[in-house]
């Protein structure tokens, strides 16, 4: 199949699943096409099937703010025709699945039939999408998609509850490379580089926003340093991290810290790691505690959104209400003070990421890109 990857070429979970998918796709002998505004952060190879084009928006003094959305289905456009793609997988509802259903008339009307699927992934639907700005463009745009889905039950919930849907909307959870992890973590973990050989190593990894309760991490952590030597690995850069390093200042613990801004070696940082972090306001799936969980850490995490889908509570580690960060250090001592314990919940998290494997995954959207294009033949 010849397929169209639109996405956001950053570093938050969406892009990563997108660009993931595509390049397992291509050694899968799909020809794949990522069209965005910049090449995706984990598309650091192209391979014979895999291309990127750039999406360029003309500056002009007329335009307040640059119509992305008119470049990109002017693109998607051009990029159908010219390299004869037969399917459209827009990941996020705005702009994208937007912009794919201009391309999709666009095309229409030189006789060219291309379904479309959406993968709707959270903030597209319960921040920015459920804004009353944006409430119709997001329902029509799914309504319009010929397939779509979700990466948890909880998100096709809460799409459900905020619209008026009248597609049926199809789960299928983000992923890990399994694989990809083990070749990874052949390497020695130099964990004197970190900490000392009687410091456990606590993560967090985000970007950084509001929704993921920065202060949060650090209130846990503190609870934990006070009870056993530790040191904290915060991964992400984002609005609230000035906040946090304060934070860190005020309780004192600015020398158990470190803030390492964003890092394409989330695997090397995770190799090192014995506990991760993650107390988020909400969660659609959780593909950072999922990184994790494959690379043997446990995780401890509020129980909101599509978190409880990932980390089973009490196996791969625990799940808190949301602001509970006292249960939440204690849960995490529970994990860390005693080192069989530890090393149970390392397995278990293991055990359970090997449910994700994309070798599970992939074959779920392989047969529903079969079943979209069969719908036009």
């Amino acid at each position: 199949m010849k397929i169209a990857i639109v996405c956001y070429p950053t570093f938050g979970g969406s892009g990563v699943v997108a660009t993931e998918l595509g390049l397992e796709l291509a050694r899968r002998g799909h020809e794949i096409h990522f069209i965005t505004y910049r090449q995706p952060v984990r598309l650091a190879l192209l391979s014979p099937n895999v291309y990127y084009h750039e999406v360029n928006v003309p500056e002009y003094a007329l335009f307040h703010y640059q119509p992305y959305e008119l470049a990109l289905s002017s693109k998607l456009v051009d990029m159908v025709k010219l390299h004869q793609i037969e399917l459209l997988h827009v990941h996020y509802a705005i702009p994208h699945a937007y912009a794919g259903y201009m391309a999709k008339q666009m095309l229409k009307d030189e006789g060219i039939n291309i379904p479309m699927v959406t993968t709707l992934h959270g903030t597209d639907i319960t921040l920015v999408g459920n804004h009353p700005f944006y409430k119709p463009a997001v329902t029509f745009s799914i309504n319009k998609s010929d397939f779509v889905t979700s990466v948890s039950h909880s998100l096709k919930d809460d799409t459900l509850k905020l619209f008026n849907i009248k597609n049926e909307i199809v789960v299928i959870p983000n992923f890990i490379e399994l694989d990809k992890n083990k070749m990874d973590t052949a390497i020695p973990c130099q964990r004197s580089v970190m900490a000392k050989e009687n410091e456990k190593i606590i993560t967090h990894i985000s970007n950084f926003r509001k929704v993921k309760r920065i202060p949060d991490v650090i209130k846990v952590f503190y609870n934990i340093q006070k009870e056993i030597p530790a040191k904290l690995m915060m991964v992400g850069d984002g609005p609230e991290k000035e906040k946090a390093e304060l934070l860190c200042q005020e309780l004192g613990i600015q020398d158990k810290v470190i803030f390492f801004g964003n890092s394409n070696e989330i695997d090397k940082i995770l190799c090192l790691t014995d506990l991760f972090l993650l107390p988020s306001q909400t969660e659609s799936f959780g593909l950072a505690a999922l990184e994790a969980m494959a690379c043997k850490v446990p995780v401890i995490s509020s129980n909101s959104g599509g978190l409880a889908e990932v980390n089973f509570d009490g196996v791969s580690g625990y799940l808190s209400d949301v602001g509970n960060t006292d249960e939440m250090a204690l849960n995490a001592l529970k994990i860390l003070k005693d080192e069989k314990t530890l090393e149970l919940f390392k397995e278990n998290a293991f055990e359970v990421a090997k449910q994700f494997d994309i070798k599970n995954i992939l074959p779920l959207y392989e047969a529903l890109y079969q079943k979209a294009i069969n719908k036009y033949k």
